[in-house]
């Protein structure tokens, strides 16, 4: 979610492209459950299916987690304040989560809402956004050394962002798969407070359409390390693996500076992204 400043609502996508189910799963006699362990346990380096949810779970007031939550991949979706599913800003997220909390195995469906909120240093492993409202997960810690750890699971159907870095401190993204977006990952480029955010997206496979993987504010000193990032059906390469842009903190239009590799913001080579 971003500070101050509207988004402009877009038309809804609704293209979307399949995953393959696991290879040989019907050989093997994986169904239901058998899948849904699979990938939970599926590891890093390859696309997995997405999960099956084990069960449906409807949220009409906010979670809010401290310690560890596990979701044992059922499907979680708004009702009431929280049945939005658009960019209106100012929404309630499914998810609030303490300073150190750990989200994990949660599939978030339709209405979504604005998704899930970080207020401190958290990890989010292996959950999954089928639909993604105003933004999938937003991390809004003040500590520098805040850390953020997003690592498997996958978003689609995103308008516009994904993960809104907000705060301050690392964001690491590994494991993850995204399609149909607008970006991945933006470091907030008009918040009423300013941040230097590190942003590192490893092991990840991104299924166009989609516009950028992270956007960045040079002027406070961003990065945005990537490595091992899969594309996939972009034979134009319209997604844009890094952009650089100047913040601002009094809401406006941030300035797009550029984009791709210069070595002190963008830090990757052509080596660290395959295209098919």
């Amino acid at each position: 979610m971003t500070a101050r400043v509207a988004q402009r609502a877009g038309h809804r996508r609704r293209t979307s492209r399949r995953r393959a189910v696991l290879a040989g799963a019907a050989a093997f006699g994986l169904t239901g459950a058998a899948i849904v362990t699979t990938s939970m346990l599926s590891t890093a380096g390859a696309a997995t299916a997405w999960p099956t949810p084990t069960g449906q779970q409807a949220v009409s007031a906010t979670i809010k987690v401290s310690g560890t939550y596990d979701g044992a991949l059922k499907n979680f979706y708004g009702t009431g304040d929280l049945g939005g599913d658009g960019q209106e800003e100012g929404q309630d997220p499914l998810f609030e989560l303490a300073d150190g909390a750990v989200l994990k195995n949660v599939v978030i469906g339709s209405p979504a809402a604005d998704g899930v909120h970080c207020k401190g240093s958290c990890t989010l492993q292996n959950v999954w956004w089928t639909d993604v409202g105003e933004d999938a997960a937003t991390f809004k810690g003040t500590s520098s050394s805040a850390t953020y750890r997003v690592t498997g699971g996958g978003a689609k159907k995103a308008d516009d962002k994904v993960l809104q870095f907000n705060g301050a401190g690392k964001l690491t993204v590994t494991g993850f798969q995204v399609e149909d977006f607008g970006k991945l990952v933006r470091s907030c480029g008009n918040c009423s407070t300013q941040y230097k955010r590190t942003i590192v997206l490893s092991d990840l496979d991104v299924t166009a359409p989609g516009k950028a993987l992270a956007g960045i504010n040079t002027n406070y000193g961003d990065t945005a390390t990537l490595s091992g990032i899969r594309v996939h059906g972009d034979d134009d390469r319209d997604i844009e693996p890094c952009v650089r842009y100047t913040g601002n903190d009094d809401g406006d239009e941030p300035v797009k500076t550029g984009s791709g590799p210069d070595g002190t913001y963008c830090r990757y080579s052509a080596s660290d992204i395959s295209y098919d």
